[in-house]
């Protein structure tokens, strides 16, 4: 592409010029693969795929927004037959068909979660989206449909970061961007991605009760189990991808069974005999140390490599800032969108000059866009970030806490619940909390309840 071409006019002008040739071929009866050698298909076959996958684009994008709205329903594919017969037209089997059609939904999709669910122009944010994408699709698409399309059930990917960084949204861009075969006989995929993709907290979860919401129970498994209960694992379909966030909050004996799971696809429920199938992929993601965690055997070092199939480390928002500061108004605006259901510049400017007003240019977001997604709403509400009444507090907390240190009139014990309180008061989360007092969530939150006798003096 030469220099200043705009990149949009550019890709017009070449579905354009494909589209051409793609028709003059037809029209001088030459437009089927079947009429080739096997050695000139190559190229030709790249063209006509190029040219369908065109044609359809708009029509699976709004296939993608009406399965939005419709949830775990497949919805009807109108366009499937018109499509296939194309694919047809140009010498294409049906079970090859169904196939490249089935991958040019699965990429739609991945571009709609991907490259439109995490926005940012920072060096860093471009990597996440290609790392995101080959993770999908692997380093080359003709490799993955030749060799990995119906076998990403083995790759597990681990996802590091800190806390309210979008972890979160990086595995939903993932697991509701895999492959879903089309069913031609229904009409439609044959499953609804919004319903493949399953998420759950581990660390939210007290260690009793992990076991059976993973892998389910069995009526009378223990005391309160009344009737029986499926575990993530068994809600999952083959399509579908499980999150498993926090994972470096779970104790030894569960990471134990997860392992099983990840090594031979196999799990059984509580209070029961029988193994279970698993057939889905599998994404985890921590803000912990996990090296730290290995070193002191907290985290078992087969779980992480059964784990590792890919790593991918989402940037703090401090760093992507840092690299791009415009992209703060690119993550504002996206924000507002989702909230107020369109494009406004003028809430962008009105949002932006309050947070350059309340916090200064270089705030350095400790929250990440967890944080800033929740500065905008306040700022919708009351057109400011910091109330009175919260630096009041914490500083009055804070100076309590001091002296209280200064005059040996409190223990250590005491002292660290006061600050877990502090902070916790300060973030409104228990895994900030734990990110920087580098303490496991669960005593953060004992902890936290003990620190609440710390009151400001009078």
């Amino acid at each position: 592409m030469p220099p200043g071409t705009d990149y949009d006019q550019c890709l017009t002008r070449i579905i354009q010029r494909v589209r051409q040739r793609v028709e003059r071929l037809a029209g001088e009866g030459r437009g089927d693969l079947r009429l080739y050698p096997a050695q000139d298909r190559s190229n030709l076959e790249a063209a006509f795929m190029f040219d369908i996958f065109h044609r359809v684009l708009d029509r699976f994008d709004v296939l993608i927004r009406d399965q939005i709205k419709a949830g775990s329903e497949p919805c009807p594919v109108g366009f499937a037959r018109e499509a296939l017969a194309l694919f047809s037209e140009r010498g294409f089997g049906l079970a090859e068909s169904i196939r490249y059609f089935s991958i040019f939904y699965q990429m739609r999709r991945a571009f709609y979660f991907i490259h439109q669910g995490l926005v940012g122009s920072s060096a860093s944010m471009r990597r996440l989206r290609l790392h995101l994408w080959n993770n999908v699709f692997a380093h080359d698409i003709r490799f993955y449909e030749r060799y990995l399309w119906n076998r990403m059930e083995d790759f597990s990917t681990l996802l590091l970061g800190e806390t309210g960084t979008g972890k979160g949204t990086a595995a939903a861009a993932i697991g509701r961007s895999g492959y879903i075969p089309y069913d031609e006989r229904k009409g439609t995929f044959s499953e609804s991605f919004a319903r493949n993709f399953i998420s759950i907290n581990l660390s939210q979860f007290a260690e009793a009760l992990i076991e059976s919401e993973l892998f389910g129970h069995r009526k009378g498994a223990f005391t309160g189990a009344v009737e029986n209960h499926q575990g993530i694992f068994s809600r999952c379909t083959p399509c579908g991808a499980i999150f498993l966030d926090e994972i470096g909050d779970i104790s030894i004996p569960v990471q134990v069974k997860l392992l099983r799971v990840l090594q031979e696809r196999t799990f059984t429920p509580v209070g029961s005999h029988d193994p279970s199938r698993f057939s889905g992929r599998v994404i985890a993601a921590t803000n912990r140390e996990l090296d730290e965690l290995r070193k002191k055997g907290r985290f078992r070092d087969d779980l992480f490599y059964r784990l590792c199939s890919d790593v991918i480390v989402v940037p703090s928002l401090r760093q992507r800032l840092g690299e791009e500061p415009t992209e703060l108004a690119m993550v504002v605006g996206h924000v507002l969108k989702r909230i107020v259901g369109e494009d406004s510049q003028p809430l962008v400017e009105m949002v932006l000059g309050v947070i350059k007003r309340d916090l200064g240019p270089g705030y350095g977001w400790p929250g990440n866009v967890r944080e800033l997604e929740q500065a905008v709403r306040r700022i919708l509400l009351t057109r400011q970030i910091a109330s009175e009444v919260e630096t009041g507090a914490d500083l009055e907390r804070g100076e309590n806490l001091a002296s209280l240190m200064a005059s040996g009139a409190v223990s250590a014990r005491e002292l660290l619940a006061g600050y877990c309180r502090l902070l916790y008061e300060r973030y409104g989360a228990y895994e900030e909390v734990s990110r920087r007092t580098r303490l496991d969530r669960r005593t953060v939150k004992k902890y936290v309840r003990e620190g609440s006798g710390f009151q400001p003096k009078c």
